[in-house]
């Protein structure tokens, strides 16, 4: 006997051996038990994925000698001749060979009032049915809405957009899916172990990957693959001649993006590249990746299913790193790149752009985060720290002081002692309404976090306030630089000597409010001029290194 490939060998025979259509072959045995057969059917999928083999089984569900049932025997001659396809009772053709209307009439219309000669049924099976033309449909309507009642269709198609939809209407339609990669990989043992072939199951994981939800075409690399290999195949193998991407590779290209570290992710393009891996079928599996992620993100069970258990656990992982909003950004960008590449000669250029842009665009900040940012602050709560910076621990009571300056470089002049300037003698009691005054006629905006607190006492040339334990977010407002420098330079006015400032939570600190007198109404400033000094708006270009640009 001649040889025969693997898609036919094991070719499903019966419903419960088609892979992953289960939604299917359930409701046609269930259709079989109740006897509510319809007189069409209309199977819809991706290549490879059963409509054919389906479409066999039901013929010999039905005309099998134990018929109808939903366990064909595959026995008797009526299923013989339909699993060869050789049976005159159940008729198949390509609609892409037979367009012509007169080919319908001669193949369907004129034969369908005679009764078949064995079994119970005259089954057309019709394959990319969307490939007729439109006089052919038209032709086929009034047959195909009343047709006799041994006469059932079934039709097959990977385009039902181009299928009239007086046809779907008259049709029971089943729509196939994608067969989910674990399920191929499972298939892909069976086969070997039949076949008696040492298959790693690294190398059935990245067939099935490369297949695309495709058995058929599956089953086709396996056998290449063991013309290549013989008997013992191994997930470089795979890759060797395929061209394919170890998933490893691709999770670790994927977290280096998402970890900025750009010239990791460019060594993995550069070697996949010296290794002679297709690197348009890499940027396929990192879009892949990518949506993997972003599927994670919003329903972790849906991609658990369709992934090895350590492959989702990479996921899990990767996709806590990077917000869903950035996640579609880099689904764009390498999407336009993969569309560049198609036509580019040199591939790997345009690769190693994407993979900068998209770290570029990760550590560039968003209106969002800007926005949410400020809100955060307004609502008196504390900005995470960027990039994994340790959380400073808090200490009660904490002092925050402000650094430092470097003293200057000695000069090689003579030493001379000079008197320490000394403060102008004028009460705290003075000092702290005149300097609340004056803050609150030139920046409004840091008022509240200021009389937040209470002058303690000013020695040895420096202010000391106090602000209660609760006024975290008051004192780190104050002690940014601008807010520092401005109040260092109106409290060093108003003593007549240089004064630094320090801000002190205390416990138990009660903070008496200061009343001031009423001031007249100051001139309207320059609103941009305000919004630079808005302190929230400074904490922001701080934490993203921003800068405000002119319109």
């Amino acid at each position: 006997m001649s040889y025969q490939v693997f898609a036919r060998k094991y070719r499903p025979q019966n419903f419960d051996e088609v892979v992953g259509q289960e939604h299917i072959t359930q409701t046609l045995k269930n259709a079989i038990e109740q006897n509510r057969l319809a007189h069409a059917y209309l199977f819809v999928g991706p290549r490879g994925t059963g409509k054919t083999s389906t479409a066999r089984i039901l013929a010999k569900a039905l005309n099998c000698v134990k018929g109808p049932t939903v366990n064909p025997c595959g026995e008797c001659e009526i299923c013989r001749e339909i699993a060869a396809g050789t049976s005159f009772n159940v008729l198949e053709f390509d609609a892409a060979s037979n367009t012509q209307v007169d080919k319908v009439r001669e193949l369907i219309i004129e034969n369908v009032k005679y009764r078949p000669t064995t079994g119970k049924y005259k089954i057309y099976i019709v394959d990319e049915v969307h490939m007729l033309s439109n006089s052919s449909f038209n032709a086929l309507l009034k047959t195909l809405e009343e047709p006799p009642e041994h006469v059932i269709f079934v039709f097959a198609t990977t385009d039902v957009q181009k299928v009239p939809l007086t046809i779907l209407s008259r049709c029971q339609r089943f729509d196939l899916r994608r067969i989910p990669a674990p399920l191929i990989a499972k298939h892909l043992q069976f086969i070997a172990k039949k076949e008696k072939i040492a298959l790693a199951d690294e190398a059935a994981q990245t067939i099935a990957r490369g297949a695309e939800g495709g058995l058929r075409d599956a089953e086709s690399m396996l056998d290449q693959l063991v013309a290549f290999c013989g008997d013992k195949i191994s997930e470089q193998d795979v890759l060797s001649v395929f061209g394919f991407t170890a998933q490893q590779t691709v999770s670790k290209l994927c977290g280096f993006i998402l970890d900025g570290a750009c010239a990791d992710a460019l060594g993995v393009v550069h070697e996949q590249a010296e290794q002679g891996r297709d690197l348009s079928r890499l940027m396929a599996d990192l879009i892949s990746h990518l949506r993997d992620l972003l599927v994670t993100k919003a329903d972790p069970e849906c991609v658990k299913a369709d992934v090895p258990p350590e492959t989702f656990e990479i996921l899990k992982a990767q996709s806590d790193k990077i917000a869903m909003d950035r996640l579609l950004e880099l689904i764009e960008q390498f999407a336009g790149a993969e569309a560049r590449m198609r036509w580019a000669p040199n591939k790997k250029m345009h690769f190693e752009i994407a993979v900068i842009k998209a770290i570029q665009t990760l550590e560039q900040t968003t209106l969002n985060d800007v926005i949410g940012a400020l809100a955060t602050l307004r609502n008196g709560g504390e900005l995470p720290p960027l990039r994994a910076a340790a959380p400073a621990e808090k200490k009660t009571p904490r002092i925050v002081e402000a650094p430092k300056p470097e003293p200057p470089a000695p000069q090689p002049s003579v030493a001379r002692e000079e008197p320490a300037p000394t403060v102008r003698a004028v009460a705290n009691d003075e000092i702290w309404p005149a300097l609340l005054a004056q803050i609150r006629r030139k920046r409004p905006l840091i008022s509240s976090w200021i009389e937040a607190g209470t002058l303690i006492e000013i020695a040895a040339n420096q202010a000391i306030i106090g602000f209660p334990t609760d006024q975290t977010l008051a004192v780190d407002s104050l002690m940014r630089q601008n807010n520092r420098v401005f109040l260092e330079s109106l409290i060093s006015e108003l003593a007549g000597a240089t004064l630094s400032i320090r801000c002190e939570l205390r416990e138990g600190l009660v903070v008496t409010p200061v009343v001031i007198p009423e001031q007249k109404p100051p001139t309207p400033a320059d609103p941009m001029e305000e919004f630079k000094n808005d302190p929230l708006i400074r904490k922001a270009l701080e934490i993203f290194k921003g800068e405000i640009q002119p319109a």
